[in-house]
């Protein structure tokens, strides 16, 4: 694969990813673009390991996809671990439909599903965060072999973003973070020679 060809891939499907994610609050069904760009950049970042010769690159950047998703998976695995074992020392007759509402409209109720749900959340919330860690790492990697800095900067929004996803802001943030990255890609010159790795100077 081309560097030329790598950069198209790459900026292409990190629009993608700002369309896909922009466009779930209007129609779920967008998502599907936002995994279709995720392919893609994968692919774009191979491509730049390969020519860079530089294996963090794609490594890291796919260590971070993994991590996401066992996130998920253990977000998911969490909250309904948690809810049925509350549920299961709950004497109650599920058949009766008047009993089941009058259960979850009662508050004290609620509260242990809120409870369920909070510590699902803070396991994703990890898992984010790990992920973001291995993301710029990738982002750092690339933008010190191809001189683009930018990405560097969307590696550092992504991470502040990931942080911040417990506030809208920090959606917003990995939002322009990705549009950093379509930008990077984009700019990436396809003449220039790999950087250097600068070598450790020798103590004094």
């Amino acid at each position: 694969m081309t560097l030329e060809t790598s950069k198209t891939l790459g900026g292409v499907g990190a629009i993608l990813i700002v369309i896909g994610f922009l466009g779930i609050f209007a129609y779920g069904g967008t998502a599907i673009l936002s995994l279709i760009g995720i392919i893609l950049v994968l692919i774009a970042l191979k491509g730049m390991a390969d020519h860079y010769s530089d294996a963090s690159i794609f490594n890291n950047a796919l260590y971070g996809l993994i991590t996401i998703i066992v996130g998920a998976v253990a977000f998911v695995g969490t909250l309904a671990a948690t809810i049925l074992m509350m549920l299961s020392n709950v004497d109650l007759d599920w058949t009766d439909a008047a009993a089941v509402q009058a259960y979850f409209t009662d508050f004290n109720n609620l509260w242990g599903i809120i409870g369920a749900v909070f510590i699902a959340l803070v396991v994703l919330f990890v898992f984010a965060i790990i992920s973001a860690i291995l993301f710029r790492k990738s982002l750092t990697s690339l933008s010190a072999k191809s001189g683009e800095k930018i990405f560097e900067t969307a590696g550092l929004l992504w991470l502040i973003g990931a942080v911040l996803t417990i506030v809208v802001v920090g959606f917003i943030l990995i939002g322009i973070a990705w549009i950093l990255i379509a930008v990077g890609f984009f700019s990436i010159k396809t003449t220039a020679q790999p950087q250097p790795t600068p070598s450790p100077q020798p103590p004094s």
